[in-house]
């Protein structure tokens, strides 16, 4: 009995010992987690401190379509990337509603076709073109591609909210409200930039690399290129409500008088129309001056079955306005930065192919990038990242060339082989079959081939010239298509020597495009 009460009690004091030991390792244990958890909290905080971005490989500046769209992308490619935009509210703009279907497939391409649901965006399958009541239909050329495969109109504000929420999703993307103020350099290469935050602090992050997308009105782009922004005209914008468009899913372009007027859907219940004003003094809309010359000198030029909403949205009042601006690309390489979207190059949105140029850029650079581990030897980097610059150039240069081309066409022109190159281009265009969906395929961003645009564009004006000999040729003829075929010249020829030729028909020999990515 003593025996079984020793051991019951050796027993006992074991199992004591027992507990005693667990209770010390549990405490050691929780010890060290806190300390790391410590630890951990103080590295975020100092990450966060005003002047540092401890761990950021990127930083984008704007977060509009490109910003959000370059954030998404890199940061599934494993950068770490932080975003710094001005105002992270719903934008209300007029333009960048319409997405041409060579800029949907550059958004499958990134995984963000999902970014065109649930805002109401409407599927747009080609154009209509009408001038003095006539009118012909622009098709996409579609054939070879997916059923989804067309463009996309939509309210601009909810598309790119719909990014930047897509782009938040990615673990290593912050997006931050912030005004960056400066770039920060340091013996030539920025290091990162200097902004202020929502409430007004003061502070400084710091990255390899800074990516400025910060729109067409962009204060940080001209210490990164040689801005030559020409503003040729102005789009006083409107809604239209509850009315049909004469051509279902498609954008309507009207040669008015003096300059284009287009029309396209931007939900299933509202179409939008933008009225191009030549030169950058408009009617003031304060005073009723723009309403007054938009029922007396656009409306009698509105499609009849269009007429009566378009006086409406008159009447209600919400009359806006913005300049139309354009800009070559013309970079300065600087080690620590690059500029991209409207901040780096514009043209007129005629055409609707800002977002386009944008999305492929994005494509071009994420590809750059996928052979780079290390971004932190800024020289040899932004030695490799000039061949961006040739690379973008059979997208950028096509679609550049061809809004700045068709705005000069598409407007009025009291010069009578002015009249005549838009009435033959018009005709072109009318004549079906590769007469259009070539130039439509040029467009739309499906086919962006410079050499292709400059035939079309010379065939149009032979064309016109034809026409000017038909039947019978006549001296007055002949001088008239001389001076046509001088006029397009004058056109197309300055566009292109600002875009770059080289660049633009022969970037194979431009030495950048060979350029190995760094060795890290």
């Amino acid at each position: 009995m003593v025996v079984v009460d020793q051991y019951s009690l050796g027993t006992l004091f074991a199992f004591v010992l027992f507990l005693c030991g667990l209770q010390y390792n549990i405490r050691k244990k929780k010890a060290k987690e806190l300390k790391a958890f410590q630890m951990h909290t103080q590295s975020y905080q100092s990450s966060h401190s005003p002047d540092s971005s401890a761990g950021t490989d990127v930083i984008i500046v704007g977060a509009g379509v490109a910003g959000a769209a370059l954030a998404h992308t890199l940061g599934k490619e494993g950068r770490r990337v932080q975003v710094i935009e001005r105002d992270l509210t719903e934008p209300d703009r007029i333009v960048g509603e319409l997405l041409q279907p060579g800029g949907y497939l550059k958004l499958i391409e990134l995984g963000l076709e999902d970014c065109v649901e649930e805002i109401d965006a409407q599927r747009v399958l080609g154009y209509a073109l009408i001038k003095d009541g006539k009118n012909t239909r622009l098709p996409y050329p579609l054939e070879k591609f997916h059923s989804d495969v067309a463009g996309r109109s939509f309210h601009n504000g909810r598309f790119i909210q719909r990014l930047r929420e897509k782009a938040a999703t990615v673990p290593n993307v912050q997006l931050e409200q912030g005004t960056v103020t400066s770039l920060l350099e340091e013996n030539g290469t920025i290091k990162g930039v200097h902004y202020k935050t929502k409430d007004g602090q003061e502070r400084r992050a710091y990255a390899p690399l800074t990516i400025v997308c910060d729109g067409c009105f962009s204060n940080l782009r001209r210490s990164l290129c040689n801005p030559k922004v020409d503003v040729p005209s102005c789009f006083v914008g409107l809604i239209l409500e509850n009315c049909e468009l004469p051509f279902a899913n498609h954008g309507h372009v009207i040669l008015a008088d003096p300059s284009p007027i287009l029309f396209y859907p931007i939900s299933s219940t509202e179409v939008r129309c933008l009225v191009d004003v030549p030169g950058q003094k408009i009617p003031s809309i304060a005073n009723g001056e723009m309403a007054n010359y938009l029922k007396t000198r656009v409306a009698p030029q509105v499609p009849p079955q269009l007429r009566a909403a378009f006086i409406s949205a008159i009447d209600k009042g919400n009359i806006r306005s913005m300049p139309n601006r354009s800009m070559p690309a013309d970079p300065l390489p600087t080690p620590g930065a690059l500029l991209m979207g409207d901040a780096f190059n514009m043209r007129h949105p005629l055409t609707g192919g800002g977002m386009t140029v944008a999305l492929s850029d994005i494509v071009v650079l994420r590809d750059l990038f996928r052979p780079l581990h290390d971004l932190k030897d800024a020289p040899s980097l932004s030695k490799y990242l000039e061949s961006f610059y040739t690379l973008r150039k059979p997208v950028a240069s096509t679609i550049n060339t061809l809004a700045g081309a068709l705005y000069k066409v598409f407007s009025s022109s009291s010069d009578q082989a002015g009249k005549e190159m838009r009435q033959a281009c018009f005709d072109y265009l009318s004549l079906g079959g590769i007469f259009s969906s070539g130039p439509v395929a040029l467009l739309s961003g499906l086919n962006p081939r410079p050499m292709s645009l400059v035939l079309h564009f010379f065939a149009v004006a032979i064309y016109g010239v034809g026409c000017l000999l038909v039947p019978f040729p006549s001296l007055k003829g002949i001088w008239i298509g001389a001076r046509l075929i001088s006029g397009a010249s004058g056109i197309i020829f300055p566009i292109i020597r600002a875009e770059g030729v080289r660049q633009m028909f022969f970037p194979a020999t431009v030495p950048a495009v060979y350029r190995a990515p760094p060795v890290n």
